[in-house]
């Protein structure tokens, strides 16, 4: 009876760790996990919501379906997951499977017969309950590199079907098949003052502490002598074994002369609470150097799931006769720790390196809407589209907006709009609005209503309007007109526009609407002959491509193919 109990209390304990089923996935691929991204990672404007499987620079390897269950939605896109497929199964979870090259047949033949159906490659499909099931280890898909992928490979997530929280994937027993006997990296670690008095060894700005190894294999950082409230950042990456890249933590504790203070786990977050990132981190350090240090702290409270439940918001506070003893624990998934030792000692020392505070006529109070308008230009800051207070460094003169806090970050879009009632129907359908610096100038979404041009936008900088009177340019076809294509599996172009980026590409063989598959990255679109809309012999080819504002461009050519290969030689 006693072991019994004691068995009980062991599965219980291990339920209450882990409430989340073990056995029933199985891995999307049957290849060994060596991670090219890892659940919570840190990504530009986003934590990273899944598993990423490395395919060793390799497309079009198989993907299986983690479970039984149904395909709820299908979505191809240029950009994101690209070609992407989400399987609701029973237990209550969505797996979603992204980057994807190809989907299994009986997948493709219906999206295929939606996209001709609807005259699009871009599109985004729901199909019913009973329309599309597979079963535990069926063939789903092939591993690819599309939408926003930046290399081969499978984007794996599993998600609350309910609530569409993401989970990290290791929660449900795959950590099993992924070897980790290395403990996070340590990079770097910043002090911060954060209080009006706060001074970090004679600095009013953060500082870096120096950290050196121990014998242990701990890390010992020097002293920091302070005053004010005062807060921590670290930049630590993590790899397991075989893996090559950096990838994210896992779990980070610290304590404070020995009392729980900041952490947090990623074991699962909100989809839509990925922006949150930008306050997570240390956003002004990311934009000028390219490093990403995670904050220990927050100045101001908000509503990020990952931090809730902190009895503490991370603040130390420096007071004279006291030192604070600090220790930080990063962990990956598999146990693997990393510990930094330091303390904070009080010095009354008065700060050598000062801060200059820009005071501007256009003080953003983060929790209320706030409008601002200068030389016909105006700037719409909804509640909450700022983590904190700050002053805007606003100027509006010859037509362009400049607004000198790049290194803040946005969280919800605000509005810019400019007034173009002295501008003509002719050049205003050419117009738009434009993020520009010196080295690009981007597209924004531009409405026009009530003699006003706007867009909604989510970064600060320079915006102007300008026009776009070029079409695009359709290049490089992968034959020369009157070729015989009997032996290739498709062809392909390339496009590309050089201003208000590309809206639209469509193309007709022999007058018939056909597919262009369309990456990005590459410029590149193609057509599958595999389609079935090609005709026996001569074929016409027209594709024309539309910009952001109406400008388009056509390119026609004509090739031969046969389904009869061994005629070729006799028709050339």
């Amino acid at each position: 009876m006693r072991l019994l109990l004691l068995s009980l209390l062991f599965t219980v304990t291990l339920w209450a760790q882990n409430p989340y089923p073990q056995d029933y996935f199985r891995s999307p691929m049957d290849i060994p996990i060596h991670p090219s991204g890892t659940f919570g990672e840190l990504r530009t404007n986003h934590f990273h919501a899944g598993l990423d499987f490395r395919t060793e620079q390799r497309e079009g390897l198989s993907v299986f379906a983690a479970a039984d269950g149904y395909v709820s939605r299908i979505k191809v896109s240029s950009y994101g997951y690209g070609t992407v497929l989400y399987i609701d199964h029973p237990n209550g979870y969505t797996t979603v499977y992204g980057h994807l090259s190809a989907y299994a047949d009986k997948i493709e033949s219906y999206v295929r017969a939606k996209q001709y159906e609807k005259k699009s490659f871009e599109i985004e499909l729901f199909p019913k309950r009973d329309e599309i099931k597979v079963t535990k280890g069926e063939l789903v898909g092939l591993s690819g590199n599309t939408g926003g992928s930046g290399g081969p490979h499978l984007h794996f997530e599993v998600r609350d079907t309910k609530t569409e929280w993401v989970i990290n994937p290791l929660l449900f027993g795959l950590d099993k098949k992924m070897e980790d006997k290395k403990a996070p990296s340590f990079h770097g670690l910043l002090a911060y003052p954060l209080s009006s008095d706060a001074v970090v060894d004679e600095s009013a700005k953060p500082v870096t502490v120096n950290v050196k190894m121990q014998a242990d294999g701990t890390y010992l950082a020097d002293k920091i002598l302070a005053k004010g409230k005062v807060g921590i950042e670290i930049s630590a990456t993590d790899k397991s074994t075989g893996s090559v890249g950096n990838n994210g933590i896992y779990k980070m504790e610290t304590f404070y002369n020995g009392t729980p203070g900041f952490g947090y786990t990623f074991n699962t977050f909100a989809f839509n609470e990925g922006r949150y990132i930008n306050n997570f981190i240390d956003y002004p350090k990311y934009y000028y150097t390219g490093q990403r240090f995670q904050k220990l702290f927050y100045r101001t409270p908000y509503p990020f799931s990952m931090i809730k439940g902190n009895t503490t918001n991370g603040q130390i506070e420096v007071k004279p006769g006291e030192t604070q003893n600090y220790r930080i624990v990063v962990s990956d998934y598999h146990g693997n720790k990393t510990t930094i030792n330091g303390s904070i000692e009080y010095s009354d020392k008065p700060a050598e390196v000062t801060e200059v505070k820009n005071i501007t006529p256009y003080l953003v109070k983060a929790a209320n809407d706030n409008n601002y308008s200068k030389n016909n230009i105006s700037v719409f800051v909804p509640a909450n589209s700022f983590y904190e207070d700050f002053y805007m460094d606003l100027d509006a003169k010859d037509s362009i907006l400049y607004i000198n806090n790049e290194s803040v970050p946005v969280h919800t879009p605000i509005t810019v709009s400019f007034d173009v009632k002295g501008m003509s129907k002719e050049v205003l359908q050419k117009t738009f609005i434009a993020t520009f610096n010196e080295k690009k100038l981007s597209y924004n979404a531009s409405v026009v209503e009530d003699g006003r041009m706007s867009a909604k936008v989510k970064t600060l900088g320079n915006y102007k309007l300008a026009q776009d009177y070029n079409p695009p340019k359709i290049y490089s076809p992968s034959f020369t007109p009157g070729k015989w294509l009997t032996k290739n599996k498709q062809f392909n172009l390339k496009v590309s526009d050089d201003r208000s980026g590309i809206a639209t590409i469509d193309a007709w063989l022999n007058g018939k609407w056909i597919l262009m598959h369309y990456d990005y990255k590459t410029r590149v679109i193609f057509h599958n002959f595999s389609d079935g809309v090609v005709s026996e012999g001569r074929n016409d080819l027209k594709v024309t491509v539309t910009d952001n504002v109406g400008n388009s461009a056509t390119f026609e050519t004509h090739f031969f193919r046969t389904q009869n290969p061994t005629s070729v030689e006799n028709n050339k």
